[in-house]
């Protein structure tokens, strides 16, 4: 983070967009790939978010995104240590919203949906198509969906806009 403000001259914002999963029963995920998926997914967020946060506190300006899922609102079956680390994401962003607003700084928070990425490449065309079909919307989002959503959060309209979870999903969660 130090290189980014050097060459830059300041960061503004961070977006943390770290994620890795495993689909899995509980019963079947070992405590090293829990700590893994915790490790990736949360950790990311801790590790980036400290080291950008002297630079922001400092000129008392700055914008955090955390990336979670709909599975860390409302959980998903096999996905446990996926959907327990996201939803710690939504906690930890809460959590430091309230601390870091005071110093100027917006730490918000996007849950997606199912969104056409290689985290999902692994579905079929059956699984695309009922999620298509279970979700008002008609479709699966796309990187551009999650990506205007980040664009908003950081613009100058969304400065009065902190702790909040917003889930571009198509209205698959409502």
């Amino acid at each position: 983070m130090r290189f980014c403000a050097l060459r830059f001259g300041k960061i503004d914002v961070l977006v943390n967009n770290a994620g890795i999963a495993k689909q899995s029963l509980i019963t079947d995920v070992s405590f090293e790939e829990w700590s893994r998926i915790f490790n990736v997914n949360v950790g990311s967020c801790f590790n980036c978010s400290k080291s950008v946060l002297p630079h922001m506190i400092n000129r008392k300006s700055g914008s955090i995104i955390n990336i979670s899922s709909i599975w860390g609102i409302c959980g998903a079956s096999c996905e446990v240590a996926y959907s327990a680390s996201k939803a710690a994401i939504i906690g930890f962003t809460k959590a430091l919203a309230k601390e870091v607003g005071p110093s100027g700084i917006t730490v918000n928070c996007i849950a997606p949906g199912v969104i056409d990425t290689e985290m999902n490449s692994n579905l079929s065309s059956d699984d695309l198509a009922a999620l298509c079909d279970e979700t008002p919307l008609c479709r699966i989002g796309s990187c551009d969906d999650i990506a205007q959503t980040a664009l908003f959060l950081a613009s100058q309209g969304a400065s009065f806009i902190t702790g909040q979870v917003i889930s571009p999903n198509g209205g698959i969660v409502i």
